[in-house]
């Protein structure tokens, strides 16, 4: 009576086993090699695709790896994307990184801004000609832009308090547009009498001939506060950040792809972010009831 081969039967199996393993190592390693990148929804989807699609090709270059763009309904759905790991890095504004930063107990980390975000501005239009001063929006009916906004509507909302106006006791009626572009449309259509939204969009808009100033006018511009940045969770490799970080600091509007990238991010440049940077939007969030 022959014996089994134990030592071949062996080998197999593990040949085997190392085979299963190899091919599920290279399903996570193929997993891996996406970078899932978002932004808030604070303009129309097909700007904000237009604006990314020359960044997404310039940053699968600068990586090695693929580069997707992940649309999201609301700015809550791109909060929720970064903290249970749906998405890798995201546009937020300063208010959607603090609710970001709660969230997540800490565990985000916003790598690079503008250096137009270190003293972002919100502007505040109207085409009544007897609006020309925040208290004057008393009686008034008015439109944000998101709930979730920095510049559309957290930080407006604090310089209309620190004016002793109380959006909801004071104006006649208080809409919420869900983007800064809506918010220009609801004042120039005549659906509300004033409105809040960022100066980038504002200016650009201006810049387009999508808006005439001499019809829908600034009639306030607030002092400047941190505002918009790229941010990613912490549990990123740190090399992946410090290639990430690298390539938006490198990018230059003396050649043609970095001028065309920070043109359409409305950018002179990028640098450095910290979370330290953004305590008074959490302050002002506080403030206003906006963060428990």
């Amino acid at each position: 009576m022959t014996r089994p081969n134990l030592s071949s039967s062996f080998k197999q199996l593990l040949q085997l086993t190392v085979a299963a393993a190899a091919i599920a190592l290279a399903g996570v390693a193929h997993a891996q090699q996406v970078l899932r990148v978002s932004a808030i929804p604070d303009e129309a989807p097909t700007e904000l695709q237009r604006k990314f699609k020359p960044l997404g090709s310039y940053l699968e270059q600068k990586l090695g790896m693929k580069v997707e763009f992940v649309p999201v309904t609301d700015y809550a759905a791109s909060v929720e994307g970064l903290v249970n790991n749906k998405l890798d890095m995201v546009w937020f504004g300063g208010f959607t990184f603090v609710q970001a930063k709660i969230r997540s107990n800490n565990k985000v980390v916003p790598i690079v801004q503008r250096e137009e975000d270190e003293k972002f501005r919100s502007v505040f239009i109207t085409t009544d000609k007897s609006i020309n001063r925040l208290e004057d929006l008393k009686g008034k009916t008015f439109a944000f832009g998101s709930e979730s906004s920095t510049s559309g509507h957290l930080m407006p909302r604090s310089f209309l308090l620190a004016a002793k106006v109380s959006p909801d006791a004071d104006m006649k009626r208080v809409a919420f547009s869900g983007a800064h572009d809506a918010t220009v449309a609801a004042v120039a259509g005549g659906k509300v009498d004033a409105g809040a939204l960022n100066i980038s969009v504002w200016e650009k808009l201006i810049a387009q001939g999508k808006v005439d100033p001499k019809t829908v006018r600034v009639f306030y511009t607030t002092p400047g506060y941190f505002d918009y940045n790229w941010t990613v969770r912490s549990d990123m490799d740190p090399a992946l950040r410090k290639k990430l970080t690298d390539a938006f600091l490198a990018l230059n509007a003396t050649d043609a792809q970095g001028k065309e990238i920070l043109e359409l991010q409305r950018a002179t440049r990028f640098i450095p972010t910290r979370t330290e940077n953004y305590e008074q939007i959490e302050k002002a969030a506080r403030n206003a009831g906006l963060l428990k």
